[in-house]
């Protein structure tokens, strides 16, 4: 068993350390409101470092990989895809020059031996940021900017066989990915920003139980949803993320702080920069 659910108990992931991201381009509308400000590669693998024994100190299993100098995003090793009980759907990235990355992770998965169960290829493109478990059989995924209604029919056809039942959330592409704006953070709380998922979304949320503790847009381009999961009521989030961190509270989630703004420059957080491998 690799990933049950998407709030059980985190005991291994997979992260990708900063390579050559001084000069990386900025991708998204997220990243641009950045785009006048250069990128200090030394504060951004400082971050890196500090996540990384945040999560050793919790207790979950970290691996790292090193990527190439050609590759500067793929410091968001989420994106490589989804991973589910059974195995890893590898993902097809959008924009040309993540694309080699795919390659880089599955040869990186199959090192630590991780199953490979399928992958979005052709006119299909799919990213690991809009992929979301809702429950143990029921997922999220989002068509924003960079996962299209092909990888979400490519990603039916290679779940839906194992019991999983498949919603998409169609959303603002300036939006990048469902986890900017949608996180579950205990199986039936998630942080969204509600106004910008769509009713029929919300009307699933409702049918499983789910609540949602509410912010508003500019936590969207704040990172103030992108929170990492823990399970046992506790996540990893933004020390900026005020409102928020203390609106979980309130719903008695531990928040463990972490102060990266850095590598918030680049387009991603703390989800985008962790990749589950088994969650419990």
């Amino acid at each position: 068993m690799y990933v049950n659910n998407g709030t059980g108990e985190l005991k291994q992931i997979l992260l990708s350390e900063p390579s050559n991201v001084q000069g990386a381009e900025q991708l998204n509308e997220i990243a641009k409101k950045w785009e006048m400000e250069a990128i200090d590669e030394t504060l951004v693998k400082q971050e890196f470092r500090q996540l990384r024994e945040l999560y050793v100190k919790l207790g979950v299993e970290v691996n790292v990989v090193t990527p190439p100098e050609t590759m500067p995003h793929a410091v968001f090793a989420r994106d490589l895809g989804g991973c589910v009980k059974e195995g890893v759907v590898l993902g097809n990235f959008k924009r040309n020059i993540r694309k080699t990355e795919t390659k880089f992770f599955q040869a990186a998965l199959e090192e630590l031996n991780i199953s490979v169960i399928g992958e979005v290829v052709g006119e299909g493109t799919f990213e690991g940021g809009d992929f979301a478990f809702l429950n143990e059989r029921t997922l999220a995924v989002g068509l924003l900017d960079r996962t299209n209604e092909a990888g979400f029919q490519q990603l039916q056809t290679i779940l839906e066989p194992l019991g999983y039942i498949l919603h998409a959330v169609p959303m603002k592409a300036e939006y990048l990915h469902l986890d900017m704006c949608f996180n579950l953070v205990t199986p039936d709380t998630a942080i969204a920003y509600k106004k910008g998922l769509p009713a029929t979304f919300l009307e699933v949320l409702d049918d499983l139980g789910i609540t949602l503790i509410e912010g508003g847009e500019s936590e969207v381009f704040h990172h103030g949803y992108n929170v990492q999961a823990l399970g046992n009521r506790q996540v990893i989030s933004l020390k900026q993320n005020t409102k928020i961190n203390q609106a979980m509270r309130q719903r008695e989630i531990e928040v463990h702080e972490i102060d990266i703004t850095e590598t918030l420059k680049l387009g991603g957080g703390i989800h985008c920069m962790t990749f589950p491998l088994k969650r419990i």
